[in-house]
């Protein structure tokens, strides 16, 4: 896998855009924040904005989008052509992979970004932390949760979350960074034994890859902007696009200016 940890936001969604990156993007143009990405019909929108201001920890809003085009965390970057994998659900089925979804946009179609955990990684690599799933050139392992989210209207679940596996000391230090981002997860929900959120083995996250998890470190969990996609598949709306778990779509905004904000 090539290093685009120095690449320009702007030149990563262009070669996303032709087709020449279609990988995972943790690590990626680092310093700037990443986004989830849900795609949904208008007459779902307005309880799903409220849905995720109620459960902002795992679904904290960066912008919402009437077209294709990115106005406020990227602008001019479009939304349908700019990430490197979609997926396609239908009734709560994923039935498609895509790199490009284009053909599918619709004037009556409402896109969501939602902050990603990709973006404290920096942060914590600044700190001296190590990103066990970027030094493994991973995507980062993530887990369905038994936390119950708050209902809006049709939309109700659990959470998902992410996982780095950490020492206790290096979990305090991840805890007090992470909490000063808000708007991408903020602070770990969970600190050790997953079998209290309903995970059963930590070696077979529900997205993304196993982790490698070593001799005196804890699995740390934060809430994941995978969420919705586990909300979509129980509320089985008719047709939902949304990014590929760990395939972000790469801002324009730095990680440093979401420090201490709860909204852009």
């Amino acid at each position: 896998m090539k290093d685009y940890s120095k690449t320009s936001p702007k030149e990563l969604r262009e070669l996303i855009r032709k087709g020449e990156i279609k990988e995972q993007t943790s690590g990626m143009a680092l310093g700037f924040a990443q986004a989830n990405l849900v795609i949904l019909p208008r007459v779902y929108a307005k309880d799903f904005e409220k849905f995720c201001k109620e459960n902002s920890k795992p679904c904290p809003i960066l912008e919402v989008l009437e077209g294709k085009i990115s106005k406020k965390i990227a602008k001019g970057a479009d939304i349908y052509s700019d990430l490197p994998k979609y997926f396609i659900y239908e009734n709560g089925v994923k039935v498609a992979e895509e790199y490009d979804v284009s053909k599918y946009y619709k004037d009556d179609f409402v896109g969501f970004l939602l902050g990603c955990s990709f973006s404290f990684e920096e942060a914590l690599m600044k700190e001296g932390l190590e990103i066990r799933h970027i030094s493994l050139k991973r995507n980062v392992p993530m887990y369905k949760s038994n936390i119950k989210l708050k209902k809006v209207g049709i939309f109700e679940g659990e959470m998902v979350l992410s996982m780095r596996p950490f020492s206790l000391n290096e979990a305090k230090k991840a805890y007090d960074i992470t909490k000063r981002f808000p708007l991408v997860h903020g602070e770990p929900v969970h600190i050790g034994d997953e079998k209290e959120l309903g995970i059963s083995n930590i070696n077979e996250p529900d997205f993304g890859d196993k982790p490698l998890i070593k001799e005196g470190e804890v699995p740390v969990f934060w809430a994941c902007g995978v969420t919705p996609q586990n909300v979509i598949m129980k509320t089985k709306l008719p047709f939902v696009i949304t990014h590929a778990p760990g395939f972000m779509f790469i801002t324009d905004i730095l990680n440093e200016d979401l420090k201490d904000k709860i909204s852009l």
